[in-house]
């Protein structure tokens, strides 16, 4: 999946997405803190392409987004809401294709307003980035190109307390920031950073009411670090393995701090760090937890319904699910992982 795949719904149940055999599955608990369900097929049973997308928004409805082959060597893009993790989710609903017509042109990301409004991004046939958003009242707008050019396929996108959604996808020797002014305006690209970071290596985290803190390796260096338009990147640890860190905001002894982590290459176990919040120069430091997982699995982070952290591994050659939550001591102290 892009983006956070381990959900808190709007009942507090944790659910977690997953594709499998062309559709995507979503697995979820009984009751908070409670077993699980065994996994269902979300949207019907079209046959969808690999790289679904997920997003919440502040209702925490949890829309997700993919790509469905429609015809031979065409694909359209697709929607779906899920609002309650119990309940199914509506049917894939058809977006088009960005260029009208064609092929997948990348993985897309979706992102939702304050207004509950999803927003889906995607690289188009000219290498620049197309979006197409819900209308307040039903319905969706068109596709809108706004521009960039040599995208390398994966952006990412959040919307902060305040409603505005920010996006980001790498370009050679750059990061691209598009942005709205608020909520329900047109975005525009209004900020690059000159820097070599890795292709698949972004992931977007609402660090504050107004801010988004940009997380990427550095492909010369191997340091995993943050960025927010304005300021500069900062390096915070050395990346642990490929593709995107796990993030999520959290209160650890009483301080807002946001926690990060990735399975390691060197070891195949899980690695954390935590530091306080838009404060990375005071750097941080993997910790290793859980087993040794193989290469293919999955982190993803979120809070439950106590607001106690929890982690969970997945891996899609075995699809064995794994959580540990936090316990209740000083620290950044986990429980035994569990199989579910």
């Amino acid at each position: 999946m892009n983006g956070e795949w381990l959900i808190r719904g709007r009942d507090g149940r944790l659910s977690v997405y997953q594709m499998s055999n062309e559709a995507v599955l979503c697995r979820a608990e009984r009751a908070p803190g409670g077993p699980w369900e065994v996994p269902r097929k979300v949207g019907g049973d079209q046959r969808l392409l690999p790289g679904p997308a997920i997003g919440q928004g502040a209702d925490a409805y949890v829309h997700l987004v993919s790509w469905l082959p429609t015809a031979s060597g065409e694909s359209s893009v697709v929607h779906s809401t899920h609002f309650r993790p119990l309940l199914a989710a509506l049917d894939w609903e058809p977006l088009g294709h960005p260029n009208d017509a064609g092929d997948r042109t990348g993985t897309p990301v979706v992102a939702v307003d304050a207004q509950g409004r999803a927003h889906v991004f995607v690289r188009n046939d000219s290498g620049g980035l197309s979006m197409r958003a819900q209308k307040q009242r039903g319905g969706w707008g068109p596709w809108r190109d706004l521009r960039g050019r040599q995208l390398q396929d994966v952006p990412v996108a959040a919307a902060g307390k305040g409603g505005r959604i920010e996006v980001y996808a790498t370009a050679p020797g750059a990061i691209l920031h598009w942005r709205q002014e608020k909520p329900g305006v047109k975005f525009e690209l209004v900020e690059s950073v000159a820097t070599a970071a890795r292709p698949g290596s972004l992931r977007a985290l609402a660090t504050s009411p107004e801010r988004t803190t940009v997380f990427f390796t550095d492909a010369d260096s191997g340091e995993l670090c943050a960025w927010r338009p304005g300021d500069k990147p900062v390096p915070l640890v050395t990346a642990a393995g490929p593709g995107p860190v796990a993030a999520v905001r959290c209160v650890i002894d009483g301080h807002d701090c946001t926690l990060v982590a990735q399975r390691s290459t060197d070891t195949g176990r899980v690695v954390f760090a935590a530091y306080p919040s838009e404060q990375e120069v005071m750097g941080a430091q993997w910790t290793e937890s859980g087993p040794a997982l193989p290469a293919d699995a999955l982190v993803s982070l979120a809070l439950d319904a106590d607001e106690r952290l929890v982690a969970a591994t997945l891996c899609p050659s075995t699809g064995e699910l794994r959580l540990t939550r936090r316990k209740d001591e000083p620290g950044l102290a986990l429980g035994p992982w569990q199989a579910v």
